[in-house]
């Protein structure tokens, strides 16, 4: 049977996509119209499928190749290979390896006490400015998982972090921004220009905190150790690191501010969260790491939140064979489309899908979906090696500010989600923020 599907364009898609807002917004709008399995047109992919029944997802969950030409804008960044296409003998070992350190409890706990101090400062700062009129969520708060990714990623070697802070966002500005951007006439050569010498510098940097390492002394970086242990030469080692930057920086940040844009639009469920930091903290102003697990409602709070509005909007896999879907038949070499959006979406497994309910992540409704109704960070062998960190993270943050603070919206400030390379507020989240106490 024909896999469903809107007619072709002459433009090969764009024009569709840019009028729905984006593909995360376009993958919602394919799937409300055409069912859970569609196929649609997307530049850089001859065969685009996009898949929104968790049932359904299971047959793909094994595929472990990404298609290349959808990721080629980030082969800049990378000096021996793009990590985001690895193939599968290559990112086998890479992936376990990297999750035998973003997994584990024990590198979790080293670096919680630093997290900590940054996400304090930040509020400090918070603190220091009333009538200063409102913050603007989303840029303070990926400034501040920006400097908790270097910090674990770097350790405390890195000789200024804040170079290093604002060297990424360079690159950034420059690699993602020809996603989204048409950069002015006179801009593209100075643009590349300053984002060269800011890779450069991150790559130096590396190249010194590994040498540290080799000679003893510092404060470690798990990441770099565990690589340099596993013998990776100094090219894959810089662009692990660069990898961990990207994916870790906009996400964790991104997924924090929708949550806090959530709870001061539900204040029966912010309060829920106040009254359990306060039972679990008592008078202390940030948890410590064991405190977390205790932390029940502020996970479901969280979980609920990347459901609504998930970091990163979609997946994407090639198949190396045929494979069947339900009554749909998807040909070797197509691309598979994970919309995580419309997947949280999907009113057969969330009734009721546009509401924010936190109990929805209860241990009982928990065990009444199917696996890959909730999917944030991805399924299967290429899914994000770090989704244990972020979590650990944004727990955190929202724990220090939510026990010291209030959010109120700020009145006639429209939030718009639109698609940057994660899931983006077009103007920002501002918030008025005043002490609880």
């Amino acid at each position: 049977m024909n896999i469903p599907g809107p007619e072709p364009r002459t433009d090969a898609g764009v024009g569709a996509i840019a009028a729905a807002g984006g593909l995360h917004h376009y993958q919602r709008w394919l799937h409300t119209e055409y069912g859970p399995v569609v196929r649609f047109q997307l530049p850089g992919a001859e065969t685009a499928v996009s898949v929104a029944d968790p049932v359904l997802l299971e047959a793909t969950a094994h595929i472990n190749k990404r298609p290349e030409r959808l990721f080629d804008f980030l082969a800049p960044l990378f000096e021996a290979g793009n990590l985001q296409v690895l193939p599968a003998d290559e990112h086998t070992p890479l992936r376990r390896l990297l999750l035998s350190v973003l997994a584990g409890r024990p590198s979790h706990e080293r670096h919680f006490a630093r997290f900590t101090e940054l996400t304090t400062a930040l509020a400090d700062r918070w603190a220091e400015r009333p009538g200063q009129g409102p913050v603007a969520l989303q840029k303070d708060l990926t400034a501040l998982t920006l400097r908790m990714i270097c910090a674990y990623a770097l350790g405390g070697d890195a000789e200024d972090p804040d170079a290093v802070i604002a060297a990424f966002e360079d690159v950034l500005t420059e690699y993602l921004g020809r996603l989204y951007e048409v950069p002015a006439p006179d801009a593209g050569q100075e643009g590349a220009k300053r984002a060269a010498e800011a890779l450069a510098h991150l790559r130096a940097t590396v190249d010194r905190i590994v040498a540290a390492h080799g000679s003893g002394g510092g404060d470690r970086s798990d990441l770099i150790g565990a690589l340099v242990e596993a013998g990776e030469r100094p090219a894959r080692i810089r662009d692990t690191v660069m990898m961990s930057l990207l994916a870790a920086h906009h996400t964790t940040g991104v997924a924090v501010s929708w949550t806090l844009h959530l709870l001061a639009s539900h204040p029966e469920a912010a309060d829920r969260v106040t009254d359990e930091l306060d039972r679990v903290l008592g008078d202390r102003p940030a948890p410590e790491y064991a405190d977390l697990r205790r932390l029940t409602y502020l996970d479901m709070v969280l979980k609920e939140s990347m459901r609504l509005c998930p970091p990163g909007p979609y997946g994407a896999r090639e198949t190396a064979e045929a494979i069947t879907l339900g009554e749909y038949e998807i040909p070797a070499g197509a691309t598979v489309f994970y919309p995580f959006w419309a997947v949280h979406m999907n009113p057969d497994h969330w009734p009721e899908p546009e509401k924010f309910v936190p109990e929805r992540f209860t241990p009982q409704e928990v065990a009444k979906r199917p696996r890959l109704a909730y999917i944030p960070f991805g399924l299967g062998p290429r899914s994000c090696e770090g989704a244990g960190l972020a979590v650990i993270e944004a727990q955190l943050v929202l724990a220090v500010l939510l026990k010291r603070f209030r959010f109120r919206p700020v009145p006639g400030h429209d939030v718009t989600p639109v698609e940057r390379f994660v899931l983006w507020a077009a103007d920002d989240i501002l918030m008025t923020v005043s002490p609880r106490r």
